[in-house]
């Protein structure tokens, strides 16, 4: 018990130190934002043909060398292309134009293209869809565990699951801060997976428990 207690208190001491270590980051520098959400540039260039997104990346690498880049079809018929960058000059895009114009036989015109600003999508926004569905999930997860660990005392298993829980979210969060790891796309499943890993790992400590107390109940009797 003393060694269980000991490695507890350690694993205890490096959990508070990488959340407080995030919670200086977060405040600091804030997140690492996927391109998809950070403030970024775009420009829409209509081709007026079927393309390959392929050959629109080949073009972006030799115009803007090193950056990183979004290249979507759009409207109903694919024949225009969106290009999204952390920034975009005014230089690249006329040479985009120019190159794609040489690729695709088009008579695009940079002066009638313009640069259009996105905003940065704030954290809360990315998140805010999935709040109420892991919300009610998580109410009828805590009520059936409520019920079946009822001999373990309810109060104190619900407890138990909420505080391992939010524990294990700001572990996440924290290490996506340090680690600048883009907060975005993958970030949702992340937390997904460790609240499902966290839930079975609580599950079954509640199931060997369970079974420990209806042995030690049989041979009292």
């Amino acid at each position: 018990m003393k060694n269980i207690s000991k490695k507890a208190k350690i694993l205890s001491i490096i959990l508070a130190i990488i959340i407080i270590a995030g919670i200086i980051v977060i405040a600091t520098k804030g997140f690492n934002f996927d391109l998809k959400y950070e403030k970024s540039q775009k420009v829409e260039l209509y081709i007026e043909q079927d393309f390959n997104i392929s050959d629109i990346k080949a073009i972006t690498d030799e115009v803007m060398p090193g950056k990183q880049v979004i290249i979507q079809k759009v409207e109903v018929f694919e024949d225009s292309v969106s290009i999204t960058a952390k920034e975009i000059t005014d230089e690249e895009k006329s040479n985009l134009i120019t190159k794609i114009n040489e690729k695709y036989g088009t008579e695009l015109s940079a002066d009638s293209t313009e640069i259009e600003n996105i905003p940065h999508t704030r954290a809360r926004d990315i998140v805010k869809p999935y709040a109420w569905p892991f919300a009610i999930a998580t109410i009828i997860i805590l009520a059936y565990m409520a019920v079946r660990y009822h001999k373990l005392g309810s109060i104190k298993i619900i407890a138990k699951t909420i505080g391992i829980n939010l524990v294990a979210q700001a572990t996440l969060i924290s290490v996506i801060a340090i680690t600048r790891i883009p907060f975005g796309r993958l970030t949702i499943p992340m937390v997904l997976a460790i609240y499902l890993l966290t839930m079975v790992g609580l599950t079954a400590r509640f199931e060997k428990r369970l079974e420990e107390n209806k042995t030690e109940n049989k041979e009292s009797k």
